[in-house]
């Protein structure tokens, strides 16, 4: 019998004799969040130049948005609450920041880039932190990359905003603790591909 847990993988195989038509979709909403969050984040670090954020859209399009998209829709299929309304929400997060960057803030005064682009990253860490209240019930690699990514907003928010002449460093801080929060998501990724592969746990998620 499956474990109908809303948040992370079954931890016991489909039989036979009940099999499931659609495979888990974690995985490859974990790695297209996770792949994309750590491009980014290198950036955001001050690791690699700011410069480099353009080369960044095609995985925030391809890969963050899509596949997170494509992921959070099969999560509805499956009846799983939580990992749908993840995915689905960090798919069109990454499709709506590549709308942000590509088009939208190019006609917005200088003045207000900062105040705006720090809202925006302050409503996802609102977002994020109530979906990590939810994952309190699913595995603690979920918990991990939740408030790891509240973090990363927050930190970003207040370095966008620049309230405290420290806003860079901050800033990147919030660029750190995305690259911590992308390791989690992959760990997490590729534990549950590994596991249910091999159908019996081989990497640790609780």
């Amino acid at each position: 019998m499956a474990n109908n847990n809303p948040v992370g993988p079954p931890t016991v195989m489909h039989t036979a004799e009940a099999p499931n038509p659609i495979a888990d979709p974690a995985p490859l909403g974990l790695a297209g969040f996770g792949l994309t969050t750590l491009m980014l984040s290198f950036i955001n670090a001050n690791i690699i130049g700011g410069g480099a954020v353009l080369a960044v859209l095609p995985m925030a399009a391809a890969y963050g948005g899509t596949a997170q998209l494509l992921a959070g829709m099969w999560a509805f299929r499956r009846g799983n609450t939580f990992a749908a309304t993840a995915f689905t929400s960090y798919g069109a997060f990454w499709w709506s920041y590549y709308l942000l960057v590509a088009v939208w803030l190019k006609g917005v005064p200088a003045a207000d880039v900062g105040p705006i682009v720090g809202l925006y990253l302050f409503a996802w860490g609102i977002f994020t932190l109530y979906m990590f209240i939810a994952s309190l019930h699913g595995t603690r690699a979920v918990q991990v990359v939740f408030i790891l990514l509240a973090a990363t907003f927050l930190l970003l928010a207040i370095g966008a905003w620049d309230w405290f002449t420290a806003g860079t460093t901050l800033t990147h801080i919030g660029g750190y603790v995305g690259i911590l929060t992308a390791i989690a998501a992959l760990y997490t990724s590729f534990a549950d591909v590994l596991n249910a592969t091999a159908r019996r746990v081989i990497l640790p998620t609780n």
